[in-house]
């Protein structure tokens, strides 16, 4: 057979609930040239079943089944095990729009810049009971170019994992998935926009992203948020050693007890805390192991300092970001958004 223009890969665990309704969204894609390469992680439902008559039906889905070992080892073993020259995650209870793959496969053919391609998220549940992970969701749909995404790197992750779509001379030469105490998928993204890969969304909705109560980010300690700030603050380190005119020392925009939890993970990696900066009278005025806490309104003027906004309560990061612009200092010259 000659190579498919798509592979879609996708790890499954104990989905049987679900795997199938995911891939008949596939199957019913527009585009016509991809491959479905679905690798078990060792499920002890009737997950291994499902895939098995699927690939006796559909030429186009192939299924290998692994000893348990964790999403990681089931992501990568299917990323190669597949062929296609780009690569798409699908995740075994999210639904793929029917024009999901033709889209995202026509951006990169149009953009020989961009080697991560994602698109908007349709949010797929209970906005109500699950309010903080819908306007999470929205969110990364505000985030549609290669500077957005950059610049909003270090605040969440801006690229929703099941959404993607990448070359794969990029998996060759940046790396696939790695295993460790952290998101993988997060680290994947940072990692990569270190080594400086472009990435663009299509905007367009084209994939349902559902919310399951046994989703590995709610159940599992390496997507705990202590984890994900773990992993942020070494890429934020880096890119502050590279971009901060003057590294090591930065200003932070927040003083309470978990912005400064958050933010101290930077000291272990060699950054030097200027000052906090608050609003609330009862923290001015403070020192706080040594460290001033002031007010806002004494953070430096452009040039003179470098701030990073710890502060992540709704509404606070555009209020902050105006503040900021209106004192003239520009997000990734003078200060970036962290949380």
């Amino acid at each position: 057979m000659s190579r498919p223009k798509v592979s879609v890969t996708m790890p499954c665990y104990n989905c049987a609930d679900t795997v199938g309704r995911a891939l008949d969204s596939l199957l019913g894609q527009s585009l016509g040239d991809f491959e479905i390469v679905a690798v078990d992680d060792g499920s002890v439902d009737e997950t291994p079943h499902i895939l098995q008559d699927y690939s006796r039906r559909y030429a186009q889905v192939q299924w290998h089944r692994i000893k348990h070992s964790g999403v990681v080892t089931a992501a990568n073993e299917a990323i190669a095990r597949s062929d296609g020259r780009y690569v798409a995650r699908m995740d075994a209870d999210d639904i793929a729009l029917p024009d999901r793959l033709a889209a995202q496969a026509a951006l990169l053919e149009s953009r020989a810049d961009v080697g991560l391609a994602g698109c908007l998220v349709r949010f797929g549940g209970n906005r109500s009971r699950c309010a903080g992970y819908a306007h999470y969701v929205d969110w990364t749909n505000t985030l549609l170019d290669h500077q957005s995404i950059s610049l909003n790197r270090f605040v969440e992750f801006p690229v929703p994992n099941p959404s993607i779509m990448v070359r794969r001379d990029c998996l060759d030469s940046f790396g696939p998935y790695r295993e460790g105490d952290f998101p993988e998928d997060y680290e994947l993204l940072l990692r990569w926009l270190e080594k400086g890969v472009h990435m663009a969304k299509v905007p367009q909705e084209l994939l349902v992203w559902n919310d399951p109560p046994g989703r590995l980010s709610r159940t599992h300690p390496k997507y705990d948020m202590d984890s994900f700030y773990r992993i942020k603050a070494l890429y934020l380190a880096r890119w502050l050693e590279r971009n901060n005119p003057h590294h090591p020392e930065v200003h932070v925009l927040g003083a309470g007890r978990t912005t400064r939890k958050r933010a101290d993970m930077l000291l272990e990696h060699g950054v030097r805390f200027a000052a906090y900066y608050d609003l609330d009278p009862r923290k001015v005025g403070h020192i706080v192991h040594g460290i001033p806490v002031l007010h806002r309104d004494r953070i430096p003027p452009s040039g003179q300092g470098f701030c990073l906004s710890y502060v992540a309560s709704r509404g606070a990061r555009d209020d902050i970001a105006a503040f900021l612009s209106d004192r003239g200092l520009e997000p990734g010259r003078d200060w970036l958004a962290v949380a």
